[in-house]
């Protein structure tokens, strides 16, 4: 198979919104970069090239044994520096397996799965929902190593940030309910949490394998509380009758503290909020409306 690798427009796309001239560079340098790990590697491309909005992989399998495998390229940042880091920490239970990792770009060799069976091809919400719950209970269950981001700076930054955010909603309705969603926060900053969080576990990031039904890719790791996981689960497939159903399974699945968890959750809302304002984007109707359930369900 040739080794010319076709950069997908839309991975191009994203990184000239999301990084602007370093995702340029970015995109220029990846036929170079690819072609490097190919060969340091010693690997064939074995398949089209897939993306996300920030990452190119690329099917390819281990010439000396053939073994199957992805190589995964992104730009190294305080995100993706960490994947490797909580993939390790993981070492393939309940997560895709780390096979090799260049820590000056942060590109990685992993195990490949099976990426057309997703669990977002899941037709029944609920029994996708308990899978990512159960994926959570566990993978929370690790301490997070030392050197990763830590929730409890994150969410201190996001309060001092709120005030200035607070000043550019003009809806009073919707400033009210990202207020509440501060002041949830503020109750439980003090206890951030130690475990070791994938932060991103939605229904697309998780993927099914030969030696798992379901395996986590893509974590975008901190150390804090699991009740911070819960977010993408109740946005995936966005049902606004389900939602508590959601809240509640999840939190009995990993054995949460209810009010802990809903005022993480809370987080995830004003996180995602002070992002859109600072964007100048719109707060999201769906996502406004589950933070809206839950600041109203009792214990």
């Amino acid at each position: 198979m040739p080794r010319v690798i076709d950069i997908p427009r839309e991975l191009a796309a994203s990184q000239e919104k999301f990084n602007g001239e370093a995702g340029r560079a970015f995109i220029a340098g990846l036929p170079e970069r690819t072609a490097r790990f190919l060969d340091h590697w010693a690997l064939e491309p074995d398949g089209p090239p897939m993306h996300g909005v920030s990452a190119l992989v690329l099917p390819v399998v281990r010439t000396a044994d053939g073994t199957p495998a992805v190589l995964k390229l992104q730009i190294l940042d305080e995100e993706s520096e960490g994947e490797p880091v909580a993939l390790r920490v993981w070492d393939g239970d309940g997560a895709v397996r780390l096979l090799d990792h260049h820590e000056p770009t942060g590109t990685m060799l992993l195990e490949r799965l099976d990426e057309t069976r997703m669990l977002s091809r899941e037709p029944d919400p609920h029994r996708a929902v308990v899978t990512i719950a159960e994926l959570l209970a566990h993978l929370t269950s690790f301490p997070a190593p030392p050197g990763l981001r830590r929730l409890g700076d994150i969410a201190r930054a996001m309060l001092d940030k709120t005030p200035w955010a607070l000043g550019r909603i003009p809806d009073p309705a919707v400033r009210r309910l990202v207020a509440d969603c501060a002041a949830a926060v503020r109750e439980v900053v003090g206890e951030p949490g130690d475990r070791l969080l994938h932060w991103d576990l939605h229904d697309e990031n998780v993927l099914a394998s030969g030696r798992a039904p379901w395996l986590a890719i893509d974590p975008k790791p901190l150390a804090g509380d699991p009740g911070f996981e819960l977010w993408p689960a109740l946005d995936n497939r966005y049902d606004p009758d389900d939602v508590l159903w959601r809240f509640d399974a999840m939190t009995d699945i990993l054995a949460l503290d209810r009010p802990r968890a809903r005022a993480w959750t809370l987080g995830r809302l004003l996180q995602n909020a002070l992002w859109d304002v600072e964007d100048g984007r719109p707060l999201d109707d769906d996502q406004l409306d589950i933070a809206r359930r839950l600041r109203v369900h009792g214990p």
